[in-house]
């Protein structure tokens, strides 16, 4: 399948005790946030994640690369890695990594912007970062 035929993304902003998920359409070139998956030390619900891929059965998944802001990896950078090869593995679907770095700043920025202090919930902040991340995707993808 060539990238530009990935009809519904389904992004990921992975963190130790949560992890953000979004939902992106091709078409559009957006996504929307849909919550966040609790995790045990990177970990994910299973049932969650499950719940997850049942009701939006992506063509791709998108998950973001947290980097040190001189591009080089840093632990949770291979974390990350590991959790979405494993997804790729587990739900049989291909798998693009993407740089998230900022991605938790201008999170928390544009959901202050639409909701003040009372938005910026964990939840909202992960969900709204994988939204950031599957749109840095869709970005990317321009002019291929």
């Amino acid at each position: 399948m060539a990238e530009n035929t990935y009809k519904t993304i389904l992004g990921f902003d992975f963190g130790k005790k949560y992890i953000g998920v979004a939902v992106g359409q091709a078409i559009t070139g957006t996504a929307t946030p849909l919550g966040s998956v609790k995790a045990k030390d990177g970990i994910p619900n299973q049932q969650q994640l499950k719940s997850y891929f049942d009701e939006w059965q992506p063509d791709l998944i998108v998950v973001g690369l947290p980097l040190n802001m001189d591009g080089t990896p840093q632990q949770v950078t291979f974390d990350a890695k590991k959790f979405g090869n494993r997804l790729a593995h587990d739900y049989k679907t291909p798998i693009k990594f993407v740089d998230e770095r900022l991605t938790t700043a201008d999170a928390k920025q544009h959901l202050f912007e639409h909701g003040g202090y009372r938005n910026l919930s964990k939840d909202n902040i992960d969900a709204e970062s994988a939204r950031l991340i599957v749109e840095s995707y869709f970005e990317s993808t321009y002019g291929e």
